[in-house]
C-alpha cells in the first residue's frame, strides 16, 4: 500500500508486519531528547523552594515525553524531505519501516498526556509553558518556518529554549529572570549549533529544497553569521555573574566561551574544509551541557 497522506510528497509503505517499539522510540529523537531533559533538570533543580521527588521526577518525565512527541510530529510531518537527505532517509518513515497514521497517532497522545499529568503533578503554569514549547516546535518551526526562511533556526530556535523555564515554573509556579537569562543563551546557542551542521550538510539541505541559511546566502555569510551569534552567546552567559552567580561559574562560562569563540573563528576563516564546522557542531553540544552544570553547581539561586 502506498502512502500519500502528506502536503508535500509521499512516503514509502511500512514494512510487513507490526513496527518494531525502536521505531517508535526514534520518533522521539532520543539524543536531542537527552539534551533538552537536561536543561529543564538544571531549571528544576536551581528554583527556589521544595518540591517532593516524586513530582519532580514526574515534570522531568513529562518535559521529556513533550520534546519527544514534538520530535515524532516533525518527523511526520518532515517524512517527504527526510527521505531526500542522506543523514535522515533511513529514519523509520521515509526507510518504510513505520506507516504515517500511527505515528501521529503517537505524536498526539504524547503531547497531551505530556501536558495533561504536568497540570495535575504541578501547576497550570508549567504545562503552559510545555504546551506552548511543544506547539512552536510543531506549527511555527515545523509547519511555517522549516521551507520557508533561512531565519528558521533563528526563530525556531526559542522551542529548544523553552525546557529551564518549565523546570523553574514547575517548582515555583513562576517566570523568573534567571530561567529567562537561560531561555535566553538556548535560544542563542541555537544558530550556531544547527549553522555548522548545515555547513557540511548543504548539499541535504539543498536536494531537499530546505531553505538553510549555507543554501540560500552561502557558506560565507553563514560563517559570518555563527561567528557573530558565538559573540552574543558568550556575552549573555555571563549575564548570571550579575544575578547571584559565583567565581567558579563565571569563570568556567568565559573559558567555555572563549574556546567556542574560537571554533566559531576558526569557522569564519576557513574555506573549503567542513572540518572545522564538525567540530564546532560537536563542541557545542558539550558546551551547552557544561555550561547548564556550572549553573547548578555554582549559578547562585537559593
Amino acid at each position: 500500500m502506498t502512502v500519500a497522506a502528506h502536503p508535500v510528497g509521499e512516503t514509502r509503505s511500512a514494512a510487513a508486519g507490526e513496527p518494531a517499539v525502536v521505531d517508535f522510540v526514534a520518533l522521539l529523537k532520543p539524543r536531542v531528547v537527552g539534551l533538552v531533559t537536561f536543561t529543564g533538570l538544571i531549571g528544576l533543580m536551581i528554583a527556589p523552594g521544595d518540591m517532593h521527588p516524586v513530582l519532580a521526577a514526574t515534570a522531568i518525565l513529562c518535559i521529556a515525553v513533550g520534546a519527544g512527541a514534538a520530535g515524532a510530529f516533525n518527523m511526520w510531518y518532515e517524512r517527504d524531505i527526510d527521505a531526500l537527505m542522506r543523514r535522515t532517509r533511513d529514519r523509520p518513515l521515509p526507510a518504510g519501516r513505520l506507516e504515517p497514521e500511527p505515528a501521529i497517532a503517537f505524536a498526539i497522545a504524547l503531547a497531551l498526556g505530556a501536558v495533561g499529568i504536568m497540570a495535575l503533578a504541578t501547576n497550570l503554569v508549567a504545562a503552559a509553558l510545555l504546551a506552548g514549547s511543544i506547539l512552536f516546535y510543531t506549527l511555527v518551526y515545523t509547519v511555517w518556518l522549516k521551507r520557508r526562511t533561512p531565519q528558521n533556526v533563528v526563530i525556531g530556535g526559542a522551542a529548544g529554549a523553552f525546557p529551564p523555564l518549565i523546570g523553574w515554573a514547575a517548582v515555583t509556579g513562576t517566570v523568573d529572570l534567571m530561567p529567562l537569562v537561560l531561555f535566553a543563551i538556548i535560544f542563542l546557542w541555537t544558530p550556531p549549533h544547527f549553522w555548522a551542521l548545515a555547513l557540511y550538510r548543504s548539499e541535504d539541505y539543498a536536494r531537499a529544497g530546505v531553505p538553510m541559511l549555507p543554501v540560500v546566502a552561502g557558506a560565507a555569510a553563514t560563517r559570518r553569521h555563527i561567528l557573530g551569534y558565538a559573540v552574543l552567546l558568550v556575552a549573555v552567559s555571563l549575564v548570571p555573574g550579575a544575578l547571584g552567580a559565583g567565581a567558579l561559574y563565571v569563570t568556567g562560562a568565559a573559558v567555555l566561551g572563549a574556546l567556542f569563540v574560537l571554533g566559531a573563528a576558526r569557522v569564519a576563516l576557513t574555506r573549503d574544509d567542513d572540518g572545522p564546522a564538525r567540530q564546532l557542531f560537536g563542541f557545542s553540544i558539550v558546551y551547552l551541557a557544561m555550561l547548564f552544570s556550572l549553573v547548578l553547581i555554582d549559578g547562585g539561586v537559593a
